[in-house]
């Protein structure tokens, strides 16, 4: 019996794979239980046509990405803090202030996405990692002053 899984199963697929199951596990778990649908003709031409859209989609998210990517290659932040004396500041830079120092110059950039290498808790300079996409990453380097 050949199934097309609506989502990743262990030792079996994942999503959208179409696989030969035992009649019963597919009649009786997997359909029941809505992990798949019967592969029928009409529903491999729309599992085929679906997969068309999402590559479509993804390759243009990824084009998105890299070019915001490029331009942000040469971009560098300063980044404003309260500091004691020995140069420690009170608390830490976190990703919300990158995302606002970015917006501020024109760039709209999830602030989730965004992570550090080394936590900044002192004056001086750092990076910072995007996650723009799973294949399109990209490094700014920032410097955290004292106010």
């Amino acid at each position: 019996m050949e199934v097309i899984l609506k989502q990743d199963i262990k030792h079996l697929g994942e999503k959208d794979d179409i696989v030969n199951v035992k009649p019963g596990y597919g009649r009786n778990y997997l359909i029941p239980q809505g992990f798949a649908i019967l592969a029928t003709p009409s529903a491999k031409k729309v599992l085929a046509e679906n997969t068309k859209q999402a590559q479509f989609k993804q390759e243009k998210i990824k084009k998105d990405a890299a070019e915001l990517a490029s331009k942000l290659e040469s971009i560098k932040l300063t980044i404003g803090a309260k500091a004691g004396e020995s140069g420690k500041i009170f608390g830490k830079v976190n990703s919300i202030q990158i995302a606002e120092a970015l917006k501020t110059q024109g760039y709209e950039v999830d602030r989730r996405r965004i992570t550090f290498e080394t936590e900044p808790k002192t004056i001086g300079e750092y990076v910072a990692n995007l996650n723009l996409h799973k294949e399109v990453k990209v490094q700014i380097p920032f410097e955290v002053v004292a106010e």
